[in-house]
């Protein structure tokens, strides 16, 4: 296998699909999580499906390694605000920048669409997870802890950005040129 890796910003037929399956057999060795949660990815996937993802308010990044998906994320429009979905990355592509462009790109997208807030959804495990997502301003808004995915316990997690607030990993500077304000990755 070679290190070939690509990131498409469009659906093609059957990547819904695939963005469910992969979250199964990613997740399910990694956190010990049961058919349930294939489940409850596939309900938001299929919902954002019906509604015609994605829309104008709404992007997709698919990461592709050797022209097999290796990693996904979503931005979904929720009305008032952008939900970032279905972020997860394959073990063998993580630990290069890639999981921190990507949220780079779909938080300075959500500000060209417009959006004053974004939301997600995690659980606690998911540290290396949440430390990017605190990086680049989310705040943890609300957590509970219950049984779930097969699980005896599991701290589910809610984050939230309010956009307005940030100055943003893309900043201006005084002439309104666009620079980095934080380190520019290179193209994977």
């Amino acid at each position: 296998m070679s290190d070939d890796v690509r990131i498409r910003r469009e659906l093609r037929p059957g990547d819904l699909g695939a963005i469910v399956s992969f979250h199964g057999r990613v997740y399910g060795p990694e956190y010990g999580v049961d058919h349930r949660f294939e489940a409850f990815v596939a309900s938001s996937v299929a919902e954002a499906g019906r509604r015609g993802f994605p829309g104008e308010r709404e992007a997709v990044w698919i990461v592709e390694r050797d022209g097999e998906l290796a990693g996904c994320l979503g931005l979904t429009d929720d009305g008032d605000a952008g939900v970032v979905r279905w972020f997860v990355l394959d073990p063998s592509v993580r630990g290069r920048g890639l999981g921190r462009r990507l949220l780079g790109e779909l938080v300075d997208r959500a500000r060209e669409l417009g959006y004053e807030r974004l939301r997600l959804e995690t659980f606690s495990e998911l540290r290396t997870a949440a430390h990017l997502y605190r990086s680049v301003g989310f705040e943890l808004t609300e957590e509970r802890t219950e049984p779930l995915w097969g699980r005896d316990a599991i701290t589910f997690q809610h984050y939230e950005l309010e956009l307005e607030a940030e100055a943003g990993y893309w900043a201006r500077d005084v002439g309104g040129e666009r620079r980095a304000s934080a380190p520019r990755l290179r193209a994977v």
